[in-house]
């Protein structure tokens, strides 16, 4: 059950909801970009193994 947050209801709710947008776009970003920076190691491992 949701308390009573009276006149100011909408802000609050509304400020939760931008909160937790603006978590998961920093989840997203931080997912891809560890996505390409293995990526980008990966591919100096594989040019440094060929080379001895």
């Amino acid at each position: 059950m949701m308390p009573d947050l009276g006149k100011y209801q909408n802000e609050v709710i509304a400020s939760y909801v931008v909160t937790l947008v603006l978590l998961l776009v920093l989840l997203v970003f931080s997912w891809v970009r560890g996505r390409r920076v293995a990526k980008a190691l990966r591919e100096v491992e594989e040019r440094r193994a060929k080379n001895g």
